[in-house]
Protein backbone atom coordinates (compact mmCIF):
# COMPACT_ATOMS: atom_id res chain seq x y z
CA UNK A 1 0.00 0.00 0.00
CA UNK A 2 1.33 3.34 -1.04
CA UNK A 3 0.22 6.86 0.56
CA UNK A 4 0.05 10.31 -1.15
CA UNK A 5 -0.18 13.79 -0.26
CA UNK A 6 -3.35 15.82 -0.49
CA UNK A 7 -4.04 17.91 -3.92
CA UNK A 8 -5.89 21.01 -3.63
CA UNK A 9 -6.44 21.75 -0.38
CA UNK A 10 -9.20 24.17 0.32
CA UNK A 11 -11.45 25.43 3.70
CA UNK A 12 -15.27 24.67 3.22
CA UNK A 13 -16.04 20.79 4.36
CA UNK A 14 -18.98 19.33 2.63
CA UNK A 15 -21.87 19.57 4.72
CA UNK A 16 -23.21 15.56 4.04
CA UNK A 17 -19.06 14.22 4.59
CA UNK A 18 -16.10 13.37 2.79
CA UNK A 19 -16.67 11.66 -0.51
CA UNK A 20 -14.93 8.95 -1.67
CA UNK A 21 -13.19 8.90 -4.81
CA UNK A 22 -11.40 5.61 -6.62
CA UNK A 23 -9.71 5.33 -9.93
CA UNK A 24 -9.35 1.83 -10.43
CA UNK A 25 -6.90 -0.01 -13.10
CA UNK A 26 -5.94 -3.39 -14.33
CA UNK A 27 -3.26 -3.55 -11.70
CA UNK A 28 -3.76 -0.78 -9.09
CA UNK A 29 -6.61 0.42 -7.05
CA UNK A 30 -6.23 4.00 -6.20
CA UNK A 31 -8.32 5.76 -3.22
CA UNK A 32 -8.50 9.05 -2.01
CA UNK A 33 -11.02 11.54 0.22
CA UNK A 34 -12.51 14.59 -1.16
CA UNK A 35 -12.85 16.45 2.25
CA UNK A 36 -13.71 19.83 0.85
CA UNK A 37 -14.39 20.88 -2.95
CA UNK A 38 -11.44 20.40 -4.96
CA UNK A 39 -9.54 19.37 -1.78
CA UNK A 40 -8.42 15.65 -2.65
CA UNK A 41 -6.61 13.43 0.74
CA UNK A 42 -5.78 10.44 2.27
CA UNK A 43 -5.01 9.19 -1.04
CA UNK A 44 -3.49 5.23 -1.13
CA UNK A 45 -2.64 3.24 -3.35
CA UNK A 46 -3.57 -0.88 -3.04
CA UNK A 47 -2.39 -4.10 -5.47
CA UNK A 48 -6.20 -5.21 -7.28
CA UNK A 49 -4.38 -8.78 -6.52
CA UNK A 50 -4.73 -8.13 -3.05
CA UNK A 51 -8.38 -8.53 -3.05
CA UNK A 52 -11.23 -10.99 -3.92
CA UNK A 53 -14.27 -8.39 -4.60
CA UNK A 54 -14.10 -4.22 -5.18
CA UNK A 55 -16.20 -3.85 -2.23
CA UNK A 56 -13.84 -5.37 0.10
CA UNK A 57 -10.68 -3.29 -1.10
CA UNK A 58 -12.75 -0.25 -0.51
CA UNK A 59 -13.55 -1.24 3.03
CA UNK A 60 -9.73 -1.76 3.78
CA UNK A 61 -9.04 1.59 2.72
CA UNK A 62 -11.85 2.95 4.72
CA UNK A 63 -11.04 1.06 7.56
CA UNK A 64 -7.28 2.78 7.20
CA UNK A 65 -8.04 5.92 7.16
CA UNK A 66 -10.88 5.91 10.01
CA UNK A 67 -14.02 6.25 8.24
CA UNK A 68 -16.54 4.36 9.59
CA UNK A 69 -18.98 5.93 6.80
CA UNK A 70 -19.35 7.81 3.37
CA UNK A 71 -22.59 8.54 1.69
CA UNK A 72 -21.43 9.47 -1.58
CA UNK A 73 -18.69 8.12 -4.13
CA UNK A 74 -17.16 7.92 -7.61
CA UNK A 75 -15.18 5.05 -8.93
CA UNK A 76 -13.29 5.09 -12.76
CA UNK A 77 -12.61 1.98 -13.50
CA UNK A 78 -10.59 0.22 -16.60
CA UNK A 79 -13.28 -0.82 -18.48
CA UNK A 80 -16.23 -0.23 -20.38
CA UNK A 81 -19.34 0.86 -18.43
CA UNK A 82 -22.46 0.35 -19.81
CA UNK A 83 -24.75 -1.08 -17.51
CA UNK A 84 -25.05 -2.56 -14.05
CA UNK A 85 -23.20 -5.22 -13.86
CA UNK A 86 -19.33 -4.79 -14.60
CA UNK A 87 -16.85 -7.06 -15.56
CA UNK A 88 -13.11 -6.11 -15.41
CA UNK A 89 -11.37 -7.11 -18.92
CA UNK A 90 -7.75 -7.00 -17.54
CA UNK A 91 -8.60 -8.01 -13.90
CA UNK A 92 -11.66 -10.95 -12.43
CA UNK A 93 -13.16 -8.38 -10.60
CA UNK A 94 -16.98 -8.54 -11.48
CA UNK A 95 -19.69 -6.98 -9.54
CA UNK A 96 -23.03 -5.19 -9.84
CA UNK A 97 -22.62 -1.24 -9.32
CA UNK A 98 -26.34 -1.47 -7.44
CA UNK A 99 -25.86 -4.13 -5.23
CA UNK A 100 -22.03 -2.74 -4.49
CA UNK A 101 -23.70 0.44 -3.48
CA UNK A 102 -26.17 -1.52 -1.06
CA UNK A 103 -23.45 -3.59 0.43
CA UNK A 104 -21.36 -0.17 1.52
CA UNK A 105 -24.64 1.63 2.38
CA UNK A 106 -23.81 4.44 0.35
CA UNK A 107 -26.47 6.72 -1.02
CA UNK A 108 -24.78 7.39 -4.45
CA UNK A 109 -22.54 5.56 -6.45
CA UNK A 110 -20.84 6.17 -9.90
CA UNK A 111 -18.79 4.13 -11.66
CA UNK A 112 -17.40 5.27 -14.91
CA UNK A 113 -14.93 4.24 -17.74
CA UNK A 114 -11.64 5.90 -16.53
CA UNK A 115 -10.72 7.56 -19.49
CA UNK A 116 -14.02 9.18 -19.07
CA UNK A 117 -13.15 10.51 -15.72
CA UNK A 118 -9.66 11.45 -17.25
CA UNK A 119 -11.07 13.20 -20.24
CA UNK A 120 -13.01 15.36 -17.42
CA UNK A 121 -10.04 16.04 -15.62
CA UNK A 122 -8.19 18.19 -18.64
CA UNK A 123 -9.87 21.26 -18.24
CA UNK A 124 -8.15 21.98 -14.62
CA UNK A 125 -4.95 20.61 -15.91
CA UNK A 126 -2.18 23.84 -15.38
CA UNK A 127 0.87 24.11 -17.54
CA UNK A 128 2.74 22.91 -14.92
CA UNK A 129 0.94 19.35 -14.71
CA UNK A 130 1.52 18.73 -18.85
CA UNK A 131 3.84 18.79 -21.21
CA UNK A 132 3.57 19.68 -24.80
CA UNK A 133 5.22 17.17 -27.31
CA UNK A 134 5.76 19.04 -30.33
CA UNK A 135 4.08 21.81 -32.04
CA UNK A 136 0.66 22.98 -32.67
CA UNK A 137 -2.04 25.43 -31.04
CA UNK A 138 -5.02 24.26 -29.40
CA UNK A 139 -7.80 26.10 -30.35
CA UNK A 140 -10.60 27.11 -27.61
CA UNK A 141 -14.08 25.35 -27.59
CA UNK A 142 -12.63 22.09 -29.90
CA UNK A 143 -12.64 18.55 -29.63
CA UNK A 144 -10.14 17.62 -27.49
CA UNK A 145 -8.73 13.69 -27.53
CA UNK A 146 -7.48 12.00 -25.32
CA UNK A 147 -5.97 8.04 -25.45
CA UNK A 148 -3.07 6.28 -22.80
CA UNK A 149 -1.22 3.39 -22.75
CA UNK A 150 -1.45 1.38 -19.09
CA UNK A 151 -2.59 -1.70 -18.52
CA UNK A 152 -4.81 -1.55 -21.19
CA UNK A 153 -4.91 1.46 -24.04
CA UNK A 154 -7.67 4.32 -22.49
CA UNK A 155 -9.31 6.38 -25.29
CA UNK A 156 -11.79 9.45 -24.68
CA UNK A 157 -12.51 12.65 -25.89
CA UNK A 158 -13.89 15.99 -24.77
CA UNK A 159 -16.77 17.55 -26.61
CA UNK A 160 -17.87 21.01 -25.91
CA UNK A 161 -21.53 21.55 -25.89
CA UNK A 162 -23.60 24.51 -24.68
CA UNK A 163 -20.81 25.98 -22.49
CA UNK A 164 -20.05 22.60 -21.16
CA UNK A 165 -17.77 19.50 -21.74
CA UNK A 166 -19.33 16.29 -22.51
CA UNK A 167 -16.85 13.22 -22.24
CA UNK A 168 -17.27 10.55 -25.07
CA UNK A 169 -17.03 7.08 -23.76
CA UNK A 170 -15.08 5.05 -26.07
CA UNK A 171 -13.23 1.47 -26.82
CA UNK A 172 -11.01 2.75 -29.52
CA UNK A 173 -7.50 0.84 -27.93
CA UNK A 174 -9.81 -1.68 -29.44
CA UNK A 175 -9.73 -1.02 -33.02
CA UNK A 176 -7.10 -2.81 -35.62
CA UNK A 177 -3.76 -2.45 -35.41
CA UNK A 178 -2.45 -0.98 -38.62
CA UNK A 179 1.70 -1.63 -38.94
CA UNK A 180 3.46 0.56 -40.76
CA UNK A 181 6.54 -0.24 -42.33
CA UNK A 182 8.58 -3.54 -42.16
CA UNK A 183 9.32 -3.71 -38.48
CA UNK A 184 5.83 -3.32 -37.74
CA UNK A 185 4.67 -6.02 -39.90
CA UNK A 186 7.05 -7.87 -37.58
CA UNK A 187 5.22 -7.25 -34.50
CA UNK A 188 1.70 -7.91 -36.33
CA UNK A 189 3.13 -11.32 -37.74
CA UNK A 190 4.07 -12.32 -34.15
CA UNK A 191 0.95 -11.01 -32.49
CA UNK A 192 -1.01 -12.95 -34.66
CA UNK A 193 0.72 -16.02 -33.75
CA UNK A 194 -0.91 -15.22 -30.08
CA UNK A 195 -4.57 -13.54 -30.83
CA UNK A 196 -6.88 -13.73 -33.23
CA UNK A 197 -7.37 -9.99 -33.60
CA UNK A 198 -4.66 -7.48 -32.76
CA UNK A 199 -5.73 -4.32 -31.50
CA UNK A 200 -4.13 -1.38 -31.01
CA UNK A 201 -4.00 -2.27 -27.37
CA UNK A 202 -2.32 -5.46 -27.68
CA UNK A 203 1.22 -3.56 -29.34
CA UNK A 204 0.88 0.04 -27.58
CA UNK A 205 -0.22 -0.62 -24.24
CA UNK A 206 2.18 -1.66 -21.34
CA UNK A 207 2.03 -5.36 -22.20
CA UNK A 208 2.95 -4.26 -25.49
CA UNK A 209 6.34 -3.46 -25.04
CA UNK A 210 6.97 -7.11 -24.23
CA UNK A 211 5.67 -8.47 -27.27
CA UNK A 212 7.16 -5.97 -29.14
CA UNK A 213 10.54 -6.75 -27.82
CA UNK A 214 9.75 -10.54 -28.12
CA UNK A 215 9.27 -10.14 -32.44
CA UNK A 216 11.93 -7.91 -32.75
CA UNK A 217 14.50 -10.34 -30.96
CA UNK A 218 12.98 -12.98 -32.77
CA UNK A 219 13.65 -11.34 -35.98
CA UNK A 220 17.78 -10.88 -35.19
CA UNK A 221 17.58 -14.80 -33.50
CA UNK A 222 18.63 -12.79 -30.25
CA UNK A 223 17.82 -14.84 -26.95
CA UNK A 224 15.67 -13.19 -24.33
CA UNK A 225 15.12 -13.90 -20.80
CA UNK A 226 12.10 -15.49 -19.55
CA UNK A 227 11.51 -12.36 -17.00
CA UNK A 228 11.78 -9.85 -19.65
CA UNK A 229 8.35 -7.73 -18.71
CA UNK A 230 7.99 -4.31 -19.50
CA UNK A 231 9.61 -3.37 -16.49
CA UNK A 232 12.67 -4.83 -17.81
CA UNK A 233 12.61 -3.59 -20.68
CA UNK A 234 12.11 0.38 -19.34
CA UNK A 235 15.09 -0.33 -17.29
CA UNK A 236 17.06 -1.51 -20.18
CA UNK A 237 16.33 1.22 -22.10
CA UNK A 238 17.27 3.88 -19.88
CA UNK A 239 20.47 1.96 -19.71
CA UNK A 240 21.06 1.83 -23.13
CA UNK A 241 20.48 -1.41 -24.60
CA UNK A 242 19.81 -1.46 -28.41
CA UNK A 243 17.29 -4.05 -28.08
CA UNK A 244 15.49 -2.31 -25.69
CA UNK A 245 16.35 0.89 -27.19
CA UNK A 246 14.22 -0.02 -30.29
CA UNK A 247 11.45 -1.69 -28.84
CA UNK A 248 10.91 1.78 -27.42
CA UNK A 249 11.13 3.57 -30.33
CA UNK A 250 8.60 1.35 -32.14
CA UNK A 251 6.36 1.01 -29.47
CA UNK A 252 5.91 5.47 -29.44
CA UNK A 253 6.23 5.78 -33.24
CA UNK A 254 3.17 3.02 -32.56
CA UNK A 255 1.54 5.08 -30.51
CA UNK A 256 2.28 8.09 -32.15
CA UNK A 257 0.15 7.20 -35.22
CA UNK A 258 -2.91 5.95 -33.06
CA UNK A 259 -3.04 9.27 -32.09
CA UNK A 260 -3.00 10.79 -35.23
CA UNK A 261 -5.58 9.01 -36.83
CA UNK A 262 -7.31 9.96 -33.44
CA UNK A 263 -6.82 13.29 -33.94
CA UNK A 264 -8.22 12.96 -37.41
CA UNK A 265 -11.26 10.79 -36.39
CA UNK A 266 -12.49 13.28 -33.99
CA UNK A 267 -11.59 16.38 -35.32
CA UNK A 268 -9.56 17.41 -32.21
CA UNK A 269 -8.26 20.62 -32.92
CA UNK A 270 -8.32 21.13 -29.27
CA UNK A 271 -5.36 19.05 -28.82
CA UNK A 272 -5.01 15.41 -28.15
CA UNK A 273 -3.88 14.80 -24.63
CA UNK A 274 -1.78 11.09 -23.56
CA UNK A 275 -1.83 9.75 -20.08
CA UNK A 276 -1.56 6.49 -18.57
CA UNK A 277 1.52 5.10 -16.69
CA UNK A 278 3.37 3.69 -19.46
CA UNK A 279 4.31 7.19 -21.18
CA UNK A 280 5.59 8.92 -17.62
CA UNK A 281 7.81 6.20 -17.05
CA UNK A 282 9.62 6.29 -20.44
CA UNK A 283 10.13 9.70 -19.67
CA UNK A 284 12.65 11.27 -21.93
CA UNK A 285 12.76 8.18 -24.36
CA UNK A 286 8.64 9.19 -24.78
CA UNK A 287 9.23 12.82 -25.46
CA UNK A 288 12.23 12.43 -27.60
CA UNK A 289 10.82 9.09 -29.63
CA UNK A 290 9.00 9.38 -33.35
CA UNK A 291 5.53 9.43 -31.26
CA UNK A 292 5.52 13.61 -32.96
CA UNK A 293 6.40 12.16 -36.06
CA UNK A 294 4.08 9.57 -36.19
CA UNK A 295 1.39 11.59 -35.12
CA UNK A 296 1.85 14.08 -38.17
CA UNK A 297 2.80 11.40 -40.54
CA UNK A 298 -0.71 11.22 -42.64
CA UNK A 299 0.21 12.30 -46.08
CA UNK A 300 -2.41 15.14 -47.37
CA UNK A 301 -3.31 15.38 -43.92
CA UNK A 302 0.03 16.17 -42.38
CA UNK A 303 -0.27 19.69 -42.46
CA UNK A 304 -3.70 19.73 -40.48
CA UNK A 305 -1.75 17.82 -37.80
CA UNK A 306 1.44 19.82 -37.43
CA UNK A 307 -1.39 22.51 -36.18
CA UNK A 308 -2.70 19.97 -33.49
CA UNK A 309 -0.88 20.23 -30.09
CA UNK A 310 -0.17 16.85 -28.28
CA UNK A 311 0.79 16.88 -24.53
CA UNK A 312 1.92 14.51 -22.16
CA UNK A 313 -0.03 14.42 -18.87
CA UNK A 314 2.34 14.76 -16.03
CA UNK A 315 -0.15 15.38 -13.09
CA UNK A 316 -0.44 13.11 -9.88
CA UNK A 317 -3.64 11.30 -9.43
CA UNK A 318 -5.44 13.43 -12.58
CA UNK A 319 -8.61 10.62 -12.73
CA UNK A 320 -9.33 11.67 -9.30
CA UNK A 321 -9.99 15.43 -10.53
CA UNK A 322 -12.26 13.57 -12.96
CA UNK A 323 -14.57 11.74 -10.83
CA UNK A 324 -14.97 14.58 -8.70
CA UNK A 325 -16.35 16.71 -11.39
CA UNK A 326 -18.41 13.68 -12.08
CA UNK A 327 -19.46 12.82 -8.73
CA UNK A 328 -20.30 17.36 -8.16
CA UNK A 329 -22.21 17.51 -11.33
CA UNK A 330 -24.11 14.28 -10.55
CA UNK A 331 -24.96 15.76 -6.57
CA UNK A 332 -25.57 19.36 -8.19
CA UNK A 333 -28.52 17.49 -10.45
CA UNK A 334 -32.32 16.73 -9.71
CA UNK A 335 -31.17 12.97 -9.83
CA UNK A 336 -28.75 12.79 -6.53
CA UNK A 337 -31.52 12.13 -3.73
CA UNK A 338 -30.96 9.42 -1.29
CA UNK A 339 -32.39 6.05 -1.97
Amino acid sequence: MLTGASINPAATPHADGPRLLADIGGTNARFALETNPGAIAQIRVYPVAGFPTLADAIRQYLNDVEISHVKHAAISIANPVDDDQVSMTNHDWSFSIEATRRALGFYTLIVVNDFTALAMALPALTDAQRVQIGGGTPRQHSVTGLMGPGTGLGVSALIPADGRWIALGSEGGHASFAPNGEREDVVLQYARKQFEHVSFERVCAGPGLELIYRALAGRENLPVADHADPAYIVERAHAGDALALETVECFCGILGGFAGSLALTLGARGGVYVGGGVALKLGELFTRSGFRTRFEAKGRFSTYLEGVPTYLITADYPAFLGVCAILSAHLSSDESKPH
